[in-house]
């Protein structure tokens, strides 16, 4: 089923009231900044830091495990939901066009470029969802019913606009200030991406050809055919088959070499300055988008860690509890959850897993089959393996301090 087909279908009928009004938001109408440069997604997807950043952050984000969990009757325990709708919907193919990880790379470059990320959801007849289809942020609008309170969502495509409800519409906002629409990145830095996108066409221009020549013929009078006097010159000396030649100067001419210094043109410092900027915006690690200039072998891999915890964690909370709130009935809001796993970002180097690994078995906190599983391994088929061990001479837990009370029981049978 084709995608505008499902948006058309929408149980949803065009609401005869008329809204009371959009929520605010910075759009990127008019997006014209201090450096003259005009600023929207597609024009700020051309400088490569931007590109880099949305891309780090939304692979990372698509390339996590996604499941739907089923709490247990024993404290703090679970079982993956495999047979709840949204299961498959989350972790396989969200429709029949595109996968998980299309789908959510997608919607979380929405949010990264535009503030907000948005997908119709199609249900059975029991409410329960069947499918998610994105929908372009630029073609949506936000606004509250004068009458009834609730949020409904405008959507215009090629045949018209269609209103959907709140119930219809996976809606993940970024950061906002009213708490219903986001505020695209783009739009709010605008003038740092303006001047970084006038550096780009400045440098473009300045090693254009033309705009920098490699030196001036000087004539002491005047040049009454400049056009021969310059076809000559190229026709000896332009190209790599004419390097190094001799040049030999008739009428009194005099070749000058034309140079720029960096410390005039001061190019490369303002490009690696807007590299940071960028970098600031999306709060994304410069060695992610290999800026290595201040990376070193001992804080990489603190710095990715860093990521994970402060960039990626946030979008990761953002989107959990947005899922939850969509695609779970109200009636399995405290039964079931929605959770990605980022244990596999957060492992740090193989020595380190081991020994942290030794400390959780030797403690009685892990078991083997814990660790195993955390390696995504096979569990070990004995019953040994899931069993806690603590630290001296390797007793499974029950039997600590078994041969203090056996030898009491001895002496009580003695006596």
């Amino acid at each position: 089923m084709s995608f505008f087909k499902n948006l058309f279908n929408s149980r949803d009928k065009p609401s005869k009231n008329k809204p009371s009004g959009s929520f605010g938001g910075w759009g990127l109408f008019g997006g014209n900044t201090s450096s003259g440069m005009r600023v929207n997604e597609r024009t700020a997807m051309q400088i490569t830091a931007v590109y880099a950043c949305v891309r780090v952050l939304s692979e990372s984000l698509a390339c996590l495990p996604l499941r739907v969990y089923r709490k247990t009757e024993s404290e703090h325990g679970k079982i993956t939901a495999v047979t709840h709708p949204a299961f498959r919907l989350l972790s396989k193919a969200p429709n029949v066009e595109m996968t998980s990880f299309i789908f959510r790379e997608t919607l979380m470059s929405h949010i990264l470029l535009h503030g907000n990320a948005y997908a119709q959801i199609i249900r059975d007849g029991r409410g329960y969802p069947v499918e998610l289809y994105p929908l372009l942020p630029s073609n949506m609008s936000v606004d509250r019913d004068k009458e009834s309170s609730e949020i409904v969502y405008t959507y215009r495509a090629e045949k018209g606009e269609v209103k959907l409800r709140k119930w219809d519409v996976l809606h993940i906002p970024g950061l906002s200030f009213d708490g219903i629409v986001g505020h695209s990145p783009i739009a709010v830095a605008k003038q740092a991406i303006g001047s970084a996108l006038a550096v780009e066409e400045y440098g473009s221009k300045f090693f254009a050809n033309g705009a920098n020549p490699g030196g001036v013929l000087e004539f002491p009078g005047t040049v009454k055919d400049i056009k021969r006097v310059k076809e000559s010159w190229n026709a000896g000396h332009q190209g790599a088959m004419n390097a190094n030649k001799i040049a030999i100067l008739e009428d009194g001419a005099k070749f000058s070499a034309v140079t720029i210094s960096p410390e005039q043109a001061q190019f490369l410092e303002v490009r690696k300055f807007s590299v940071n900027e960028i970098c600031r915006i999306f709060r994304v690690p410069p060695h992610l988008i290999a800026d290595l200039e201040r990376a070193t072998f001992s804080n990489i891999e603190h710095q990715s860690l860093e990521f994970v915890k402060y960039s990626l964690i946030p979008w990761v909370e953002r989107w959990e509890q947005s899922l939850e709130q969509s695609l779970l009935m109200p009636s399995e809001m405290d039964s079931h959850y929605i959770k990605f796993s980022v244990d596999g970002l957060l492992r740090g180097a193989y020595k380190e897993r081991m020994d942290g690994y030794s400390v959780g078995i030797q403690n009685g906190f892990m078991c083997p089959n814990d660790v195993r599983k955390l390696e995504d391994l096979n569990p070990i088929d004995d019953p040994a393996g899931d069993k806690f061990y603590f630290n001296g001479n390797m007793l499974p837990i029950e039997l600590a301090g078994r041969q203090y009370v056996d030898k009491e029981e001895l002496e009580g049978n003695e006596e």
